[in-house]
């Protein structure tokens, strides 16, 4: 699904990455963790193409990313990709359900087609009732729930999330947490979520570590978390 290979990336005389090689099967759900300034969000920056490495290669369903013209970067983005940030970034004059439809939009998708995906996304996410309701008359798990249906409405191969519970209590977050791996387990969809919360990367199918712009292996597959629920967490070495 995502094959990374001797990636480097450097502002400046700053050295982020120092070469990367990384593979992250699909269906699985990835936490990426590290102290401050490690590389965690340059290098999903990178996997979401919206930065170029300066060497390497990034390969997104079998697609090498780092070839495609400006053009053709912003319409695989679009096709291919999701993203669900900290600050869930809704439209503010936008309704819920006219929030998941833009990227649909973008993506050519009829108008008819569009409010079906959002229709559907929003029963999934228990948010049928808040389809009509704007930003600011959501909860804050709500909206969060809500970036994620717009993620999802193209069908992407890979879900991108930074702090995607960062602003979250501790119960929306929970509830966040167990819907990547509710999709994860319908959908088959693939998780790459940058984090720093440690309930979140204890349940992931692997934790992957940087540190000083490296990983820092091993890297372990979770194998002996079979059910992916919060209540059985197991913790990755």
């Amino acid at each position: 699904m995502i094959d990374i290979k001797n990636i480097t990336k450097s502002f400046g005389s700053l050295q982020v990455l120092k070469g990367i090689d990384l593979h992250i099967n699909k269906g699985e759900v990835v936490s990426i963790v590290g102290p401050s300034g490690a590389g965690k969000t340059t290098l999903l920056q990178i996997i979401g193409t919206l930065d170029k490495p300066d060497t390497g290669s990034v390969y997104v369903d079998g697609i090498d990313t780092t070839t495609l013209s400006q053009k053709a970067l912003a319409d695989f983005r679009n096709r291919h990709l999701g993203f669900v940030f900290q600050f869930h970034q809704l439209l503010p004059e936008f309704t819920a359900i006219e929030n998941i439809m833009i990227p649909a939009y973008i993506a050519g998708t009829s108008q008819k087609a569009a409010k079906e995906r959002a229709k559907d996304l929003l029963q999934f996410m228990g948010l049928t009732d808040r389809a009509n309701h704007k930003p600011n008359e959501l909860s804050g798990g709500e909206k969060q729930r809500v970036a994620v249906a717009r993620a999802l409405v193209n069908n992407p191969a890979v879900i991108l999330a930074d702090e995607p519970s960062g602003s979250l209590d501790t119960k929306n977050k929970e509830e966040l947490h167990q819907l990547f791996f509710d999709l994860r387990n319908q959908y088959g969809q693939t998780f790459v979520i940058v984090t720093h919360d440690e309930t979140l990367a204890t349940i992931t199918d692997r934790t992957i570590h940087m540190r000083d712009g490296l990983l820092d292996i091993p890297t372990i597959p979770n194998t002996s978390n079979d059910s992916n629920t919060l209540n059985t967490p197991t913790k990755n070495d």
